[in-house]
């Protein structure tokens, strides 16, 4: 069974930097496509970044890209996102997720009920 485990969310004032990261087990990193979620109170889950198997290929959500980024670290196996100069906006809780998947339309598509595996989600707080 794929488990997929999120940890380093928190508190963070507007403008500061958090990174949290998705441990994987019984997943092979190289094998589909993995990113993250999020879902703001009173609001859809939407598609926040993505990245794809082997060829690393990488999605952004417009209101992300360029402060968030996505990486992993296979030999961990481990994915993280690197988010820079917070929004208020930004306050949600991220999933991270994957699934039977090459590339990051899902995540593109705000498609989240095409994902099989998904962790618990973790809170992140962007408030001053």
């Amino acid at each position: 069974q794929v488990q997929l485990v999120e940890s380093g969310g928190g508190l963070v004032q507007p403008g500061g930097s958090l990174r949290i990261s998705c441990t994987t087990a019984w997943f092979n990193l190289n094998t589909y496509a993995i990113g993250w979620f999020r879902q703001a109170p009173g609001k859809e889950r939407e598609g926040v970044a993505c990245i794809s198997r082997s060829d690393r290929n990488t999605y952004y959500k417009d209101s992300v890209a360029g402060r968030f980024t996505i990486s992993r670290d296979d030999a961990e196996p481990t994915i993280y996102l690197q988010m820079n100069d917070l929004k208020l906006e930004d306050t949600a809780v991220y999933y991270c997720t994957t699934g039977i998947v090459l590339g990051c339309t899902h995540w593109r598509d705000d498609y989240y009920y095409g994902l099989e595996y998904w962790g618990k989600g973790i809170e992140v707080t962007v408030s001053s």
